[in-house]
């Protein structure tokens, strides 16, 4: 089978398009023809094997020993293992396979049927494989973490990326007054997708303009984290989910010593991997129509790297796909 392969940390360069054994399902395990896969931060972090502990997610120290990369898949079920109860073959899945070696930017991939779930009847393959990492960050960090309730005004910092443009949806699905924070062209689109206010960054300052929110979700940005705290109500949750290391680190580390010194919590999400819940959960909001993913680019399996390279280069609105639909046109 194709696939894109890469022996060594370092940049879109080291990904080569080439030849690879076709995986076979263990007895447990669900081959899935891959249809599309989607770039997300963990996929370039383990490709440059920074920040360090990256390199102990990629299962190497020099070099990575998961050659393939590609957490979130959509596709169809080739075979199955003698033990697998939920699919069968022909079946329409999506989801999330970090956990077990990773292998979606390939013609086939294999994981536990844990990892899986029937494809929302509504979407493309390109589509749902958008969905499943970003749409359960932003799933679990209003809902799981932020307790977002009806009501709320919600601040999305980060709001025109691949976590944003779900948490912005999410948090309107479930009735809250959303303010997304996001650069001067993302902010018809962030309006488009039913934020309440978009505040364009480079020309005001969330932290100083005297707003309150009752949750804040950091997807994006290197604000300090005292900054969220100034513009947290006095019950306020802030959640951390992306951003610069720093960011990150000041949510995990820092968030639960500041929460002691007031009601208003502060907390990191630390790494997410979608289950069957996240995902069935995704599904109904998205077979409503409530939440819709944005796709920025698609590419074909052999220009990956031309993809990474437009990940790093550019803030991108939305997700970016990788597509198998040319592969066996000869590409």
């Amino acid at each position: 089978m194709k696939a894109i392969v890469y022996t060594q940390y370092g940049t879109p360069d080291v990904l080569r398009y080439t030849e690879v054994e076709k995986p076979m399902p263990k007895d447990d395990e669900v081959l899935v023809k891959v249809h599309a896969a989607s770039i997300n931060a963990s996929d370039r972090y383990l490709l440059k094997g920074q920040p360090f502990l990256a390199r102990l997610m990629g299962g190497g120290l020099r070099k990575p020993q998961n050659t393939i990369l590609g957490g979130d898949i959509a596709g169809q079920v080739e075979a199955v293992g003698s033990k697998v109860t939920q699919f069968k073959p022909g079946d329409a899945v999506y989801g999330n396979i970090t956990d077990y070696g990773m292998g979606g930017f390939a013609e086939y991939a294999c994981a536990p049927e844990k990892a899986l779930a029937i494809k929302p009847a509504n979407l493309s393959f390109e589509e749902a494989a958008a969905v499943p990492l970003a749409g359960a960050t932003a799933l679990r960090g209003l809902h799981n973490q932020g307790k977002i309730q009806a009501g709320h005004r919600v601040l999305i910092h980060g709001a025109s990326g691949g976590v944003g443009t779900f948490a912005v949806q999410l948090a309107k699905a479930f009735g809250a007054e959303v303010t997304g924070v996001c650069s001067a062209r993302n902010v018809d689109r962030v309006r488009a997708l039913g934020a309440d206010q978009v505040i364009d960054y480079t020309k005001e300052d969330f932290a100083s303009a005297g707003q309150l929110y009752d949750l804040i979700l950091a997807v994006n940005g290197d604000r300090s984290i005292f900054d969220y705290r100034r513009a947290l109500s006095p019950r306020g949750n802030y959640v951390v989910a992306g951003g610069s290391m720093t960011q990150i680190f000041q949510g995990l580390l820092l968030g639960s010593f500041i929460s002691m010194a007031g009601q208003k919590k502060m907390t990191g999400m630390g790494s997410v991997i979608p289950n069957q819940a996240d995902l069935d959960s995704l599904t109904a909001f998205l077979e409503a129509g409530k939440i819709v993913p944005v796709i920025d680019r698609c590419y074909p399996l052999n220009k990956a790297a031309e993809a990474f390279r437009y990940v790093e280069e550019v803030h991108a609105q939305g997700k970016v796909i990788i597509s198998m639909a040319h592969v066996n046109g000869g590409l």
